[in-house]
């Protein structure tokens, strides 16, 4: 992951775990369905790796938003 992104994946994480949090899910749950471990979503969540477009796809189809909603950095 690029410095210069930082902010794009910190606005993702953050952006995840709202949609989790409206969804009544916890990181192990959420994880769990996507086949991930926790430890990894925790990861995603706080910009501590790079995530793949196919684990987007998957947190976007479990929560049931479009991807735009996740790149909509307020």
């Amino acid at each position: 992951m690029q410095k210069k992104h930082m902010y794009k994946y910190k606005r993702l994480g953050l952006n995840i775990a709202y949609y989790r949090k409206v969804n009544n899910l916890s990181q192990e749950k959420l994880a769990e369905m996507i086949n991930i471990s926790r430890t990894h979503m925790s990861r995603i969540e706080t910009a501590d790796c790079a995530v793949s477009l196919d684990v987007i796809f998957d947190i976007c189809d479990t929560l049931e938003i479009s991807p735009n909603q996740l790149f909509e950095f307020r």
